[in-house]
C-alpha cells in the first residue's frame, strides 16, 4: 500500500494507472476509520482494480461555531486499517495541498440543501462539493462510495456528479450499526457515559416512525411526530430536526406514495448525531436507491 500526500504526485498515479486500463474505485474520507469507512473500502476492493481512499479534514465544510479543530483524528490507525481492507493507495493531502491559494472560483448548491443538515449549516455543502470536485478531478475514479448515514450529503453527490457531468458511478452503501443500533460514526467518541445510553433511541425512533407507515399510515405529519415524541421521551439532547422527504430530491410530501428519507439529527453536549432510514411508500427499507 501505499501512502500519498502531494496532489502532482496523485494525479501522476492516476495516469499512469489509467494508461493501464485500471478500473479505481475512491473512498473520500475525513479519517478516524470505523466499521462504516472500511465497508465502503472493502466493497470498492470487491468492484474495481484499484482503491484510493483520501483523509482530508475539509475546513471549508466546516461553519464557525464548529468543531474543525475538535474533529478526531488518528492518522496512524487509519492507515493500518486502510491496509487492512486491501486498499491500495491512502492519499492525504494536507490544507496547503488542496488549498494552496485562496479560491477563485465558488461552487454553489442550489438545491438538495435548505432541508435537514443544510439548514442549520449554512455553507456545509458548497464545501462539500468543492472539494470533492477536486477530488474527483485528482482521483478519477470510476466509482465512487459512500455511505447512506449522511444520506444527505449522498443525494448532493448524486446531483454534483450528474450536473457537472463526471463520468463517475455514484455507490450508496447501508449505514453501519452497533449492536444496540446506533449508527456508527467518528463523532460517538464524544459521547458522555449517560449520552451514549440514550443514542441508540434516535434509531428505535426512526424505526417506530417507518413502522407507521407498515401499518398503513400515509401521513408524514404523523410519523414525524411519532419521532419527535420518542426521542424527546427518552432522551436529553436537544432535537434539531426530524424530517420526512421524497429520495434523492430531498422535496416536502404531503403523503408518503413514493421512496422517502425518515432523518434525525439530535445535539448533545458534544457530539451532533444524524440518522436516517430510506423506505418506499409501504414501509419497506430500500436497499438500491431508485432515481
Amino acid at each position: 500500500m501505499q501512502i500519498i500526500r502531494s496532489v502532482n504526485e496523485m494525479q501522476e498515479m492516476v495516469l499512469s494507472l489509467r494508461k493501464e486500463n485500471k478500473t479505481i474505485g475512491f473512498v473520500p474520507t475525513m479519517g478516524f476509520f470505523h466499521e462504516g469507512h472500511l465497508s465502503l473500502m472493502e466493497q470498492a476492493n470487491k468492484d474495481n482494480d484499484i482503491v484510493i481512499t483520501s483523509i482530508f479534514v475539509n475546513p471549508l465544510q466546516f461553519g464557525p461555531s464548529e468543531d474543525y479543530e475538535q474533529y478526531p483524528r488518528d492518522e496512524e490507525s487509519d492507515i493500518k486499517q486502510a491496509e487492512k481492507t486491501g486498499v491500495d493507495i491512502v492519499f492525504i493531502p494536507d490544507t496547503r495541498q488542496m488549498y494552496p491559494k485562496k479560491m477563485t472560483i465558488a461552487l454553489d448548491v442550489t438545491d438538495r440543501v435548505h432541508v435537514l443538515c443544510g439548514r442549520s449549516r449554512p455553507g456545509h455543502f458548497q464545501g462539500v462539493v468543492t472539494v470533492l470536485a477536486k477530488l474527483f478531478n485528482i482521483v478519477q475514479p470510476n466509482k465512487v462510495y459512500f455511505g447512506r448515514k449522511d444520506a444527505q450529503q449522498a443525494a448532493v453527490v448524486d446531483a454534483l456528479i450528474n450536473d457537472l457531468n463526471f463520468p463517475i458511478e455514484l455507490v450508496a452503501l447501508p449505514t453501519v450499526r452497533e449492536k444496540d443500533g446506533l449508527a456508527k460514526s467518528s463523532r460517538n467518541v464524544n459521547l458522555r457515559n449517560a449520552e451514549r445510553e440514550e443514542a441508540p433511541w434516535i434509531y428505535k425512533a426512526l424505526e417506530q416512525g417507518r413502522q407507521l407507515v407498515v401499518d398503513g399510515e400515509k401521513n408524514p405529519d404523523i410519523v414525524v411526530k411519532e419521532v419527535l415524541d420518542t426521542i424527546d421521551n427518552h432522551t436529553n439532547g436537544k432535537i434539531d430536526y426530524v424530517e420526512l422527504l421524497s429520495y434523492p430530491e430531498l422535496q416536502t410530501v404531503s403523503a408518503i406514495d413514493q421512496q422517502v428519507i425518515l432523518a434525525s439529527a439530535v445535539y448533545f453536549n458534544e457530539a451532533r448525531l444524524i440518522d436516517n432510514l430510506l423506505f418506499d411508500q409501504n414501509g419497506k427499507i430500500v436497499k438500491r436507491i431508485e432515481k
